[in-house]
């Protein structure tokens, strides 16, 4: 077998709208194609052997064992590697379920799809799956279990932290999108202007000035002592003489800690020698030249959480420890204890794995013991010098034992200390009463508190103390998106988009687009190229000066990685034309339309999918969308207006030469067509479809008939505005129009347009395009023969696979389909050929260069004006 290519879906998709998360892997089964699992004997035994637990995989049977059953009666070797996929994610810790295997149209070749939780892990499984099933079916031994513990790897070093997680889970529950900026910990929560970062359980709003009061231990604790809070006696010291000083103040028990120190790094407790504190002195100065030397208070180790100056949890916290049992030694009990279904490899349960480390072995030195070292049974013997979650302690909640002293006591802490979220550690006998009464007193207050203790104690109850975060990031009423309309079709993709966006800037908007020549923020050109992909549309909305989006969205990127957004207010589908077919597993316009979909699949409940009545394949969906359908037509008489109409629907049409919003039978015209000059005086009757599905989409937005009136008349077509959308440019005896039309349905746009142009001659530069198929390369030649007089053939920078002898005589053959008498001559190089057809120009002459590297025609035709102006000057 083998794997042609893996893919991450990162958005909605083809497969699935809802699961935004999947892999797609292509995989070839060769020769197993001929195999299906009935036929390889002994490999139902062998693989229940392996992996027993995928008896719970129901499978299209729809009950436990349905996977195994249908192994048994023979599947194919893609659906056993989809499920492998999903059961492996899932053994180590990232319960996955979505699983789809489909032939392509090359026999033989699948799409394998499951979802994923992190995305490396993911790819990971795939590749992974493919040799579990090889060992299988060739009876080889295989390591499961170094095989799930890489995948846990692969996870901790990737996944979101526990706290970081939890914040993003409760704000996905809420429809708030999010981005992970980077590989870390920082996240971006809704779009352009309306995001919010956080990093850990640090927000934007965190004030800088807090987190570095939080930092120093020293500031802290003087804070908080002049404020009458209980603190532990104590001082600073960088030297033996100056500990010395200090234990002789405040006697011992004592503990040391680093003063920059965290997550209990470098500290040592209940220090009751000399010898003692100066190994606990060095200790600390690894981590901080300063170190903190104060009073050991004895009780328990609380932890208080205050969010946006609430409390909202309280947890107790105990060291890692075991309990004897008068049987087993210490490594016995902790590999015992480990064994506890709730505790993990790194943050991947309730509870982590107790390591054995210096702190576990010199807290076991002090105790006169060794790992060999039998405790008494009922003996409680800790681990660990601090009692961290990550380091295996536990956790149990008292949220709902705090005195309320000692929670008007943690609010206060955080408003001196200034943090919007804060985790304060307290020391004492309990927290039922107040500090003053049971001599505890504050420890430390933390900045970017960790979540786990509280979202998942091991006793008491669960606190969702995420939802207070969200909550103070987006208060009731307060947006967390940007509008965003979303354009998709086969050909106006580009001008509809780029209409809009002048719409809705005319408007009062800063709004950001994308398109298939840059990516734009009020008209300003970030980055060049065909940006009509997630990464690009990912690229408007991480930009917090954006007020409003308008996404240009090809197939290219819908099928690479899915969308670059979860939900969009408005999905517009231009058409669906025959374009591409034969690519990416895309054969028929059927399957376009399954893509071309996924975009108004992805519009909200509540938004608008505005599509084309004129076109066949876009109407067939018009009855299948969530959302509320709009539709636009060039003929106000066609049935499905017409039966819109009848309905009370929204449309808008093309009708007495006006652009028209209709309601029902009332109609409110937007203007004339002629008057906007992007249809060319009238005369481009596809830029006036790009008219009909730009002004239904505004009018739908909510933005008025006069304004949308008045931003159409203002959208000036130009190279510079619509580069390669219908660009004349005019010289004293000829023109030349430069457009990007690569299809049959570009073509006939083109011819349609011409057919309005008068002219002595008309000349046509084109090229057929290598992956498109035969009959797409004939059609465009065919359609050439008809518009134009004299053709010129040039070739296609990337060939895509064929030859330039095939591509031009697929065109020629169109040509000579075409019914007249058509000249042509090919010249491969493009500017070359530009060039020839300006020499060759007569009076009256018009030019149309059919190009796909616009850029360089646009900069020739203009060069060629600018030498056309100075020879004029000089005559003058």
């Amino acid at each position: 077998m083998k794997i042609e290519k893996i893919q991450a879906l990162r958005g909605p998709n083809i497969w699935s709208i809802r699961r935004k998360k999947l892999i797609q892997m292509r995989l070839d089964l060769e020769e197993m194609e001929n195999y299906p699992t009935n036929k390889i004997e002994g490999f139902r035994e062998r693989i229940e052997k392996l992996m027993p637990s995928l008896i719970t995989h129901r499978c299209s049977e729809g009950v436990e064992g349905g996977f195994f059953h249908r192994v048994e009666t023979g599947t194919w070797m893609g659906h056993v590697i989809e499920h492998i996929a999903l059961e492996i994610q899932t053994l180590a810790g990232m319960d996955v379920g979505f699983g789809r295997t489909r032939e392509t149209k090359t026999p033989g070749v699948y799409n394998v799809v499951f979802n994923y939780i992190e995305e490396n892990a993911g790819i990971f499984a795939a590749e992974e799956a493919v040799k579990i099933a090889e060992a299988l079916i060739e009876s080889k031994d295989y390591d499961l279990t170094a095989c799930i513990h890489k995948l846990k790897e692969i996870r901790e070093r990737v996944r979101l932290g526990p706290s970081t997680g939890s914040i993003v889970e409760e704000a996905a529950s809420r429809r708030i999108p999010w981005i992970r900026l980077g590989t870390n910990s920082l996240v971006q929560l809704g779009y352009g202007v309306n995001q919010q970062r956080f990093q850990a359980t640090i927000t934007g709003n965190t004030s800088s000035i807090a987190v570095d009061i939080a930092c120093n231990k020293e500031l802290t604790k003087r804070m908080l002592h002049d404020a009458a809070i209980p603190v532990p006696t104590g001082d600073l010291v960088v030297d033996e003489e100056g500990l010395n000083a200090v234990i002789k103040k405040i006697g011992y028990p004592i503990v040391l800690k680093p003063l920059d120190g965290n997550h209990g790094k470098g500290s040592s407790i209940n220090v009751n020698d000399w010898d003692v504190a100066i190994i606990g002195l060095e200790h600390a100065q690894k981590y901080s030249r300063k170190v903190i030397v104060e009073k050991y208070i004895t009780g328990y180790d609380f932890r208080i959480l205050v969010i946006n100056n609430k409390m909202v949890a309280a947890a107790r916290r105990v060291p890692a420890h075991v309990v004897g049992d008068g049987e087993l030694n210490l490594q016995q009990l902790i590999e015992k204890e480990n064994k506890d279904p709730r505790r993990g490899y790194g943050h991947e349960n309730v509870l982590t794995e107790i390591e054995v480390d210096k702190d576990t072995l010199e807290l076991l030195e002090k105790l006169q013991y060794t790992l060999e070292t039998i405790p008494q049974r009922g003996e409680v013997v800790y681990l660990k010098s601090t009692a961290n979650l990550s380091t295996g302690g536990t956790s149990i909640d008292v949220t709902d034992m705090v005195h309320p002293e000692n929670i008007t006591m943690a609010e206060r802490i955080s408003r001196i200390i200034g943090l919007d979220v804060c985790g304060i550690d307290v020391m004492a006998e309990n927290l039922t009463q107040p500090l003053k009464e049971s001599g505890g007193a504050i420890i430390e207050v933390n900045a970017a508190p960790g979540f786990r203790m509280h979202l998942a104690p091991s006793e008491g109850l669960p606190r969702n103390v995420a939802a207070p975060v969200v909550d103070m990031l987006y208060p009731q009423g307060k947006p967390f998106t940007i509008p965003i309309i979303a354009v998709t079709g086969t050909n106006g993709k580009t001008t509809t988009t780029r209409l809009i966006s002048h719409i809705v800037k005319s408007n009062g908007y800063r709004v950001g687009f994308t398109t298939s020549d840059g990516i734009y923020i009020q008209n300003t050109m970030l980055s060049k190229g065909d940006t009509t992909g997630p990464l690009s549309a990912e690229f408007i909305l991480k930009d917090p000066t954006v007020e409003f989006a308008v996404l240009e969205t090809a197939r290219g990127g819908i099928l690479r990685s899915g969308l670059g957004f979860s939900q969009c207010d408005i999905g517009v589908l231009t058409n669906i034309e025959e374009d591409h077919l034969g690519m990416n597993d895309i054969h028929s316009l059927k399957d376009l339309t399954k893509v071309k979909r996924v975009v108004l699949d992805s519009v909200k409940k509540s938004g608008w999918s505005v599509l084309n009545a004129d076109n066949e394949y876009s109407m067939k969906i018009v009855n299948d969308l969530d959302s509320s359908v709009a539709i636009f037509s060039m003929d106000e008489n066609n049935p499905h207006i017409v039966k819109f109409a009848k309905e009370g629907r929204i449309t808008c049409v093309y009708e007495e030469g006006f652009v028209t919003i209709k309601k029902g039978d009332w109609k409110i015209r937007i203007g004339k067509a002629k008057d906007f000059p992007i249809t060319m005086e009238g005369k481009a009757r596809f830029m006036i479809e790009n008219v009909l599905a730009a002004s239904l989409a505004s009018y739908l937005y909510g933005f008025g008939i006069e304004d949308i009136s008045n931003s159409l008349r203002t959208f000036i077509p130009s190279a510079q505005l619509t580069p390669g959308r219908l660009n004349v440019f005019k010289f004293k005896n000829f023109k030349v129009l430069i457009d990007f039309a690569h299809n049959p349905s570009g073509y006939e746009a083109i011819e349609d347009y011409l057919k309005n142009v008068e002219s002595t001659k008309k000349i046509g530069i084109i090229s057929g395009v290598g992956d498109r198929r035969d009959n797409d390369i004939r059609e465009c030649g065919k359609i050439a023969g008809r518009m134009f007089d004299y053709i010129i053939i040039r070739n296609e920078k990337h060939l895509r696979g064929r030859t330039e002898e095939e591509i031009n005589g697929l065109i020629i053959d169109g040509i000579n389909a075409a019914g007249r008498d058509v000249s042509y001559e090919i010249i491969p190089k493009e500017i070359e050929a530009l060039k020839h057809a300006i020499g060759m120009a007569e009076e009256g002459t018009f030019i149309t260069a059919l190009s796909d590297v616009i850029s360089n025609a646009i900069d020739l035709v203009q060069e060629y004006q600018a030498k056309e102006l100075l020879e004029d000057d000089k005559n003058i």
